[in-house]
């Protein structure tokens, strides 16, 4: 993630089992280009030492309040002034408690007072400690003061209650951190975004599809849900964990992806269209599986176009902006003009597919990114979460232009 690159992300670390998910934390978000702080309430150092997360992190690691060493240049206050964004996990009850209470009595609670950078807080408890009032009141007052609080996730706790009370993953939460970094311009407004292939029945074992994995779509999801938009992902079949905020609406062919989209568009101010899906479906759907016929030259299949489901979103859009992509083997930018035009597009990327690093199931992609005003710009071979941040910008930019006046006001949501 591009937001965290340079960044100095202070991970404050309390004492909860799920601490030993820390130094794969660290990890992610150093790979992801950040340099990292750690710091552990003494109770944190009982369940994972501080020379692991050192050798991780690459940096020595604060536990104490009045070291000696530290105390001479006033450690706590050193760290929170260097720190961009700062990330509580686990955050178990006691040290939620003394967040809420504003106490300052070990190196943690200390610099988390004196920080003015984001935080970040990551509940970890059992079940039935996260659900009671106190800490329910405690973590309410944190979201007050503008803390960033990640649900806990459910499942087996270490206690071996079934429940909310989990830490997420390293991945989620280093996405948390980003979006704690990234500009809120989406706030306020719905995004309805499409990813993934669709898959056409042949017989009940066998399908037409394409090579789309979806995770162009997916990164789009998760820039406008780190930029502050409600997001709502329709998604064809796919093996990829759905970026955690967004609504995941599981589809799997054409006709339902079309119906799903459909419903949803009402509630949406931007519908950005990366879904692959089919062009065309079997005519007929075999009701058991097609046999393999001796001395069979061959099969033929008839197909039949499916409906143009973007054609369809871009009628009824109202005042909506409208994304569409074209994923093309040659002619790209006059393939993508025409598509941009004839669909009535406010905006269209293209990519071409057989260019290397730039077609499916692969971490980046090189695109060309047409506006309905003819404006256009070239991204070249980027990660796709730059390039779903890239595109992001220009519908922020379509968004203000629509509210003043460039394509008449934007309409009230469901209407």
């Amino acid at each position: 993630m591009h937001e965290l690159r340079d960044r100095r992300v202070l991970l404050c670390v309390a004492g909860g089992i799920a601490a030993y998910k820390t130094p794969e934390i660290v990890r992610q978000v150093l790979e992801a280009g950040a340099h990292v702080r750690v710091a552990m309430t003494p109770a944190a150092t009982r369940f994972i030492t501080p020379l692991t997360l050192q050798a991780v992190s690459r940096q020595p690691v604060a536990t104490d309040l009045l070291s000696a060493v530290d105390d001479a240049t006033i450690g706590h206050i050193r760290l929170a002034e260097e720190a961009d964004v700062v990330l509580v996990a686990p955050a178990t009850a006691d040290l939620i408690g003394r967040m809420a209470g504003g106490l300052a009595d070990d190196i943690v609670t200390a610099t988390l007072l004196a920080t003015t950078a984001p935080v970040v807080v990551a509940p970890a408890m059992n079940t039935r400690m996260l659900a009671h009032p106190a800490v329910v009141a405690n973590i309410e007052r944190l979201r007050s003061w503008s803390h960033r609080i990640v649900e806990p996730d459910s499942g087996e706790l270490a206690c071996g209650v079934e429940g909310a009370g989990r830490l997420p993953d390293a991945d989620e939460l280093v996405a948390e951190v980003a979006a704690a970094l990234s500009e809120q311009d989406l706030t306020g407004q719905h995004v309805l975004v499409s990813a993934g292939p669709t898959r056409e029945a042949l017989d009940p074992v066998r399908y037409i599809s394409n090579r789309s994995s979806g995770r162009m779509g997916y990164q789009v999801a998760a820039a406008a849900r780190r930029r502050g938009a409600t997001v709502t992902l329709v998604s064809g079949p796919s093996s990829l964990k759905p970026p955690r905020g967004c609504e995941l609406v599981a589809v799997e062919s054409a006709a339902e992806m079309n119906e799903a989209m459909r419903e949803r568009v009402t509630a949406a101010n931007v519908v950005v269209m990366v879904a692959a899906v089919a062009d065309y479906r079997p005519t007929t759907v075999a009701p058991s599986k097609i046999k393999k016929t001796d001395g069979a030259a061959g099969m033929t299949v008839e197909l039949t176009r499916t409906d143009d489901v973007l054609a369809g979103l871009a009628r009824a859009r109202g005042r909506r902006v409208v994304v569409g992509f074209a994923a093309e083997t040659d002619d790209v930018r006059e393939h993508a003009r025409k598509k941009l035009g004839d669909k009535r597009l406010d905006l269209i990327v293209a990519n071409d597919v057989t260019a290397e690093g730039s077609g499916f199931d692969v971490e980046t992609n090189s695109a060309v990114l047409i506006d309905r005003h003819g404006n256009e710009s070239e991204t070249g071979l980027v990660g796709k979460d730059e390039l779903a941040d890239a595109i992001i910008d220009r519908v922020v930019g379509l968004l203000a232009d629509a509210a003043s006046g460039g394509r008449g006001r934007l309409e009230k949501v469901g209407q």
